[in-house]
């Protein structure tokens, strides 16, 4: 036989490791479309974008290239250079004839500078609040608009954790400068990222479409299959806790799960410890001496020693504030978006999630996990079951108000 028809193991193995993979994606995709009920889209390019530095010279990008429509919602809109850029490029398209709506949750937005929102209204930018306090009943003064969405000409767009605030300028090299994972989409998958948006848009504005909006097909952009999941305050079970359930149920191998606030209730955490119990490898990235909300680490932290015990391992990020929400299940899924693993992101707030079924992506997120732990700091199960009792006292003492973290 000839070196030519000798037959090439190497390439046969690939195929077949390509095969396994693409029956995997296969499986958990139909579980998430029939127990969600949300059909995923095939043909779509996802573009991992970390810190500030990236997150906003993309988004900025974007909206400077606008020619018919921009619309963008967050959570977080405060004062700074970045807060005045975001203004100047949003007014600047409004003034050129783009079609640009903002959307500002009525909570989380509420520090921005009046004479930034004086300058986008004067220029023609549409500004709606979601849900201002003062007009609230006390019912739904809990019920914040927390997903982060920018879409550019029906075309493009943008999710993920980051707000419009200094603290998450920058490249996560110091406290002042929050490490955040955001995601470019292109393809179908844009629709339901400005289907998020439209759904709150509807709530605050009396014009849900106009003759700008153009409802333009998508052509494939690249090979990922994505669907996307909107998470919305009512009472009982919800897609966003049934997503994240099918994920760690599904797993096989690993779960890596990074989030900025952990307080999950007892369910979530005793799957989180079954998950670990049946072999698969899970860790949790959470922030360590750096938070803004110091009481929702302490809720999580009464975990702890029971997760640890089960062979779950928790690492705290050392450099600054971890703001990220990621999981990655098995290196070929990965969720990112606005939500958090948190009673709030799951029970409370409108959030948007990405099941992003693809391996080199979910390798992407993987390998920046993995720089993060390298400046991360391992919770020893031991360690924490001697922790002082005024540390145990400070966890008990947030029980009552965890469901509201």
């Amino acid at each position: 036989m000839s070196d030519r028809e000798q037959p090439q193991a190497g390439a046969t193995s690939a195929s077949a490791d390509s095969g396994a993979v693409d029956e995997r994606i296969h499986r958990i995709r139909r579980r998430l479309e029939r127990l969600i009920g949300i059909a995923a889209t095939e043909g779509n390019a996802v573009r991992p974008l970390r810190n500030g530095d990236e997150i906003f010279a993309a988004m900025l990008d974007a909206i400077g290239n606008a020619r018919h429509t921009v619309d963008m919602m967050t959570f977080v809109y405060w004062r700074g250079d970045i807060a005045r850029r975001f203004a100047e490029a949003l007014t600047d398209r409004a003034r050129a004839g783009v079609r640009v709506r903002l959307l500002l949750d009525g909570f989380g937005s509420r520090l921005i500078e009046k004479d930034l929102l004086e300058r986008m209204s004067g220029a023609g930018v549409e500004v709606a609040w979601f849900r201002k306090p003062l007009y609230l009943s006390p019912l739904k003064q809990n019920h914040r608009c927390h997903r982060k969405a920018l879409v550019v000409d029906e075309l493009t767009a943008f999710t993920g954790g980051v707000g419009i605030a200094e603290e998450w300028c920058g490249d996560a090299r110091n406290p002042d400068e929050w490490r955040d994972t955001h995601v470019e989409v292109r393809g179908p998958a844009v629709d339901g990222i400005a289907a998020a948006f439209a759904q709150n848009w509807a709530e605050c504005h009396t014009e849900l479409f106009d003759e700008r909006d153009r409802f333009v097909g998508h052509p494939p952009s690249g090979s990922a299959i994505v669907q996307v999941v909107r998470g919305s305050a009512s009472v009982g079970w919800q897609d966003m806790q049934t997503l994240i359930r099918v994920i760690l149920e599904s797993a096989e191998e690993r779960i890596r799960l990074a989030t900025a606030y952990f307080a999950p209730d007892d369910y979530f955490i005793d799957l989180l410890r079954a998950t670990a119990r049946r072999g698969v490898e899970v860790e949790i990235l959470l922030p360590g001496p750096h938070t803004d909300k110091r009481v929702c680490q302490l809720a999580g932290q009464h975990h702890y020693e029971a997760l640890t015990a089960d062979g779950v391992r928790i690492h705290q990020y050392q450099p600054t504030m971890m703001h990220a929400k990621v999981i990655t299940m098995d290196g070929v899924v990965s969720l990112i978006g606005s939500t958090n693993f948190n009673r709030r992101s799951l029970d409370h707030d409108e959030e948007v999630m990405l099941a992003v079924m693809d391996s080199e992506f979910t390798a992407a997120l993987d390998a920046h996990y993995d720089e993060d732990l390298r400046v991360s700091e391992l919770i020893r199960p031991g360690r924490w079951k001697r922790r002082s009792l005024l540390q145990r006292a400070r966890e008990t003492a947030v029980l009552p108000i965890r469901r509201y973290l």
